[in-house]
């Protein structure tokens, strides 16, 4: 059928002990390494969200860098979502709590229970949103 599931999921610790470069160089691996696994044909992000913190900023953008890179040395294309649009896509509200979205991921992949780690439920909620955009960019043509 057309029901969407996770096939795996999880989150990358880079290992808060290695300076930046070497965490970097993990999550590139580590990305490659699920890229090589499950041979995907589509990648999404979400897209940056600038608070206060410029620091945590830039670091972020590094670590996005790296994902970009992933899918460009792959050939996979890559998809930029806003938050509001992916809290929409799978709660219908732009602007839902986090645990509104956890939970609507847990009932649309049929999960047992919602993931444990925040960053893999927000990527599961961000494969749906592009699951359904594509869906209907299909449809559309």
């Amino acid at each position: 059928g057309s029901k969407t599931h996770a096939i795996e999921y999880g989150s990358i610790k880079a290992g808060k002990n290695l300076d930046f470069p070497q965490r970097l160089k993990t999550i590139y691996c580590k990305i490659m390494d699920i890229i090589s696994k499950h041979q995907p044909d589509q990648m999404a992000i979400e897209e940056v969200f600038y608070g206060k913190n410029i620091k945590a900023a830039i670091k972020i953008g590094e670590g996005r860098g790296i994902v970009f890179l992933c899918a460009a040395s792959a050939n996979i294309p890559i998809t930029e979502y806003a938050a509001t649009v992916v809290k929409k896509a799978v709660v219908g509200n732009g602007n839902a709590h986090k645990e509104q979205v956890q939970e609507m991921v847990k009932i649309i992949l049929g999960l047992p229970e919602i993931p444990a780690s925040k960053d893999a439920s927000d990527a599961l909620a961000i494969a749906i949103c592009h699951s359904h955009n594509l869906t209907y960019e299909y449809k559309k043509s």
